[in-house]
């Protein structure tokens, strides 16, 4: 590869040259973290006789070893996204099920929830949309804060459709509902839908007519004050044969907003069109009601505190932590299953 990348008509097509580049370098950064690893645990055994006989060193070798471990462990389950689409960015939408105002709390938490695990593994990212509610009030610090009914999300990461994945599904909550004057329990919905961005696909074969589509501009939606747009720059498109919709207001003018708005559909609509295996469309396109009985994940703040994921069972009584983006264990779970290789026990 690094040869092909040398000769002169290497960049004679962009669009090939730019993909070769970028798996070049994926390679080169996969092989340049083991050798890496191979010194440092060369250096670690240098050391193991010193920190026998040496407290300050042997805790900071044991401190320096679980950093290894840590990194070595995200390496083995970046291992098992072999995926077609595994080495992707990926499109979340996050969207209000049954349980009216606190699923639209609801909403905001797991965009919390997720942002942090994003900020964690150091992924860039950009909301696409917001579809706020126009009902004030809610648990946040900000006083008459609207509801968010749904939100999109283009996470900018290799791996990141591998990793979120099977994030896919109905999340379920279960708390005293801050909206109830008589402080009653509530259970509500959200649903998390995952796409990959199909850089590598020619999305021109998704031909879309205009008869067979409903566009519609309006003010850009936002919690008040500064960030509502004065002009009607967003853009939602809706498919009027299937009645999948999507929305864009990120974008700074409306004809840019109505281009992302297109491309996002035709994301949707892609494995629709193509000849694909049934599965393979029930991977890409997980349709399920937001509401009882469908639910992937439970996460309970009353009477007691737990989260657990009715997939692989994995659960913690430190749902702050989870809501604070540590989703790791659930994640890495969900993976070892669908590999056939589940160490819950050890996850717990």
């Amino acid at each position: 590869m690094e040869a092909e990348t040398a000769r002169p008509d290497f960049w004679g097509v962009p669009e090939n040259a730019s993909r070769i580049s970028q798996e070049l370098a994926d390679l080169k950064s996969e092989v340049s973290f083991w050798r890496n690893s191979d010194k440092e645990i060369d250096d670690f055994k240098t050391l193991l006789e010193i920190a026998a006989r040496d407290e300050e060193i042997r805790k900071e070798l044991e401190g320096k070893i679980g950093v290894l471990e840590a990194k070595i462990r995200k390496e083995e389950l970046k291992a098992l996204l072999s995926g077609q689409y595994d080495k992707n960015w990926a499109v979340l939408t996050i969207a209000a099920g049954q349980g009216g105002r606190d699923a639209e709390d609801f909403v905001q938490m797991l965009l919390r929830m997720y942002t942090a695990y994003f900020d964690r593994q150091q992924w860039s990212y950009k909301i696409l949309h917001q579809h706020f509610s126009e009902e004030p009030g809610g648990s946040d610090e900000a006083a008459g804060e609207r509801g968010l009914k749904n939100v999109s999300l283009e996470v900018e990461a290799n791996y990141a459709y591998g990793y979120l994945k099977n994030e896919s599904g109905v999340h379920r909550l279960v708390r005293v509902s801050p909206f109830d004057a008589k402080e009653l329990r509530h259970t509500s919905f959200a649903l998390v839908e995952i796409m990959p961005e199909l850089k590598d696909v020619d999305l021109n074969d998704v031909v879309l007519e205009d008869k067979d589509l409903k566009v519609d501009f309006y003010r850009s939606s936002g919690p008040g004050g500064q960030n509502v747009n004065k002009r009607e720059t967003a853009v939602r498109v809706v498919h009027l044969p299937t009645g999948m919709a999507v929305s864009c207001q990120s974008e700074r003018s409306q004809a840019q907003n109505r281009d992302k708005a297109l491309h996002l559909l035709k994301l949707k609509l892609f494995d629709y069109i193509k000849d694909k295996k049934i599965e393979e469309k029930e991977l890409l396109h997980k349709r399920v009601e937001p509401s009882w009985g469908n639910q992937i994940r439970n996460y309970v703040l009353h009477p007691y505190k737990l989260v657990k994921d009715v997939r692989t069972g994995v659960e913690t009584s430190r749902i702050d932590a989870v809501l604070e983006g540590e989703i790791e264990d659930f994640i890495q779970a969900e993976l070892q299953l669908k590999e056939g290789n589940v160490k819950i026990n050890d996850i717990k």
